[in-house]
């Protein structure tokens, strides 16, 4: 049997980090067994589905990485598929035509809830006889399509990650509505779980893998599989993602979309990565970081989790961190300049080298993207604002006869590490001074703070651009005028 997984989303908004992780683990299935992995567009819901919503899920699925082997197919483009499907299911006498008004469903289920009971359809038009419908449909009343459900039976199923799963079909609610409502002796929209079954049978799937809020739509779709004569694949759910609170991720959580991700500045292999590690641990517990394709060659589901998995950001920074850290320098430095160049700096005066001796100064602090912004903004400005601690450390004693030294030695040079090095000991052993005290008063007066990156790498990118003197003399000339 050659494995076929899918990924079904719903365009009904951008691509969801729940729905990013299910697709994350069908992939990772798929390629574990050499399988295909399919992605499919539930469009359906005429209402709330939108184009830029399904330009968002491929580019975001893209962008992960996780590409698919077939489609992407669009579920409204299959409608007569679904109503073909329903229409076999009228004629075996295993759907009917409901004509059941909202107001009665409506007083049905308030008199089922005073009555302690749990809401669900009494399938009341079950055996409707001829003149019945014909009664309701010269009253104008248009009829849904309801799948019979045998109250008496019991749903099982061996589930990859949760093992014998086991659902009542008395508690599925009552004969099923697989088709909206309709003119007399028509077929109206397909409904969600007639069309998944439609397609998953059409499509060959092996494997069905989604999150496990999905367990009683699996009992519903078992008794369909069967209705049709179909052969129905292997289930997996997976446990959700849940809050710090222990409640199920949502928009009020803030983030949760993979573009906001991107826009936050986490990279593909990052998340891809962090999502893998969200309810599925490698065979090497302490194993964090992997890309996909290493992930896949180990990626089986005795090793996913049944418990929710909580979002952790510290874990994802960690691991987005990681991934930074790690780039190709010219890699990275791509992936920086539309930073800088967001933030309005002008990378595209510069020279490039000189952009990526940048990125490798402060490539080794950094945890997203945008924090590339302040780490380097003092070489894209050239007045300096200098903290209060600068500030202070400008005016102690002898700090001015220092920086004099420092500017005279270098002034209107070239310099390499060596001399600048050179240059920091003379004046160090002339002034009778710390060290210490030198490179301190030296990064004041070139950054106006006391602490950032590597100080000899960050002079010399200035004295680079000429502008290591002209620096050292607006400090001379502030700290002039504070006096």
């Amino acid at each position: 049997m050659s494995v076929r997984v899918r990924i079904a989303p719903s365009p009904t908004g951008n691509l969801h980090i729940g729905t990013a992780r299910t697709a994350v683990f069908n992939w990772l299935f798929a390629r574990h067994l050499g399988g295909q992995f399919i992605l499919r567009i539930e469009d359906t819901d005429r209402e709330r589905s939108r184009p830029e919503y399904t330009d968002n899920i491929l580019a975001g699925l893209n962008w992960l990485g996780l590409t698919w082997d077939e489609g992407p197919f669009y579920q409204s483009q299959r409608l007569d598929l679904y109503k073909q499907a329903v229409q076999t299911l009228l004629d075996q006498g295993l759907a009917y035509r409901c004509y059941c008004t909202p107001e009665e469903l409506d007083d049905m289920r308030a008199k089922q809830k005073a009555a302690g009971l749990a809401p669900r359809y009494d399938n009341r038009h079950r055996n409707l006889t001829a003149d019945e419908q014909a009664a309701f449909e010269a009253e104008g009343r248009k009829p849904v399509i309801r799948f019979r459900i045998d109250d008496d039976r019991t749903i099982v199923w061996k589930d990859l990650v949760r093992g014998t799963v086991s659902w009542k079909a008395s508690d599925l609610g009552g004969d099923m509505v697989v088709a909206r409502a309709a003119e007399a002796g028509g077929v109206g929209q397909p409904l969600y779980n007639l069309a998944v079954v439609v397609d998953d049978m059409d499509m060959a799937i092996t494997h069905v893998i989604r999150g496990e809020d999905h367990i009683a739509n699996t009992a519903k779709q078992i008794l369909l599989y069967e209705a049709f004569g179909g052969q129905v694949p292997e289930f997996a759910h997976t446990p959700l993602i849940l809050n710090q609170e222990g409640r199920k991720l949502s928009k009020r959580d803030g983030v949760t979309s993979i573009s906001d991700f991107r826009k936050m500045g986490y990279i593909a292999p990052g998340l891809a990565n962090y999502m893998t590690l969200l309810g599925w641990t490698a065979p090497d517990a302490t194993q964090e970081i992997f890309t996909l394709d290493e992930a896949a060659k180990t990626f089986t589901f005795d090793r996913v989790n049944q418990a929710g998995a909580k979002f952790d950001w510290d874990k994802l920074n960690w691991i987005n961190s990681q991934y930074l850290h790690h780039l190709p320098i010219p890699e990275l430095t791509d992936l920086i300049l539309p930073v800088w160049k967001e933030a309005g700096f002008a990378t595209d005066s510069q020279e490039r080298p000189w952009l990526e001796q940048i990125v490798a100064l402060i490539g080794p602090s950094l945890t997203r993207l945008p924090e590339a912004v302040e780490l380097a903004q003092m070489f894209f400005t050239e007045e300096i604002e200098f903290s209060e601690e600068a500030t202070e450390q400008l005016q102690k004693e002898g700090v001015k006869e220092i920086l004099e030294s420092l500017l005279a030695t270098v002034e209107g040079q070239s310099a390499t590490e060596d001399t600048l090095k050179d240059a920091i000991k003379a004046v160090t052993k002339a002034k009778k001074v710390k060290k210490g005290l030198v490179m301190r008063s030296l990064r004041a007066a070139l950054t106006g703070e006391v602490h950032g990156p590597d100080l000899i790498q960050s002079w010399l990118l200035w004295n680079q651009k000429g502008q290591d003197g002209d620096r050292i003399k607006q400090s001379l000339k502030t700290l002039a005028s504070s006096v």
